[in-house]
């Protein structure tokens, strides 16, 4: 129950962490017991992380646009002319009727 607990507590801890605080608790249980209870529990942590990062979990989901000038989206844009100058673009786009609203360019 106590490793339960822990693995609750602290979402990112390991077995290895787990058994290293029960430890500390005065529990006398070898690692290799700790795994063996952590993996039944099914407490087994992910070896790849996910590609996403854990702020786009917070997000507010998408609106949709309904109407012309609802949403728009922007964006930079950058580029380089033949003889190496470079290019920086701001496009203003509306997203219902995907017409680019204005672009403005700057040499970088």
């Amino acid at each position: 129950m106590r490793i339960k607990e822990i693995s609750a507590a602290r979402v990112h801890y390991g077995y290895r962490r787990v058994h290293v605080m029960l430890q500390r608790e005065g529990f006398r249980d070898n690692h290799k017991r700790v795994y063996r209870l952590y993996r039944e529990e099914g407490l087994s942590l992910r070896f790849k992380r996910p590609k996403r990062n854990k702020s786009a979990r917070l997000r507010q989901p998408k609106h949709q646009a309904t109407a012309v000038n609802q949403i728009w989206s922007m964006d930079f844009v950058a580029d380089a002319l033949f003889d190496g100058r470079r290019l920086r673009a701001l496009t203003v786009v509306d997203n219902y009727s995907r017409e680019s609203l204005a672009i403005e360019v700057v040499r970088a």
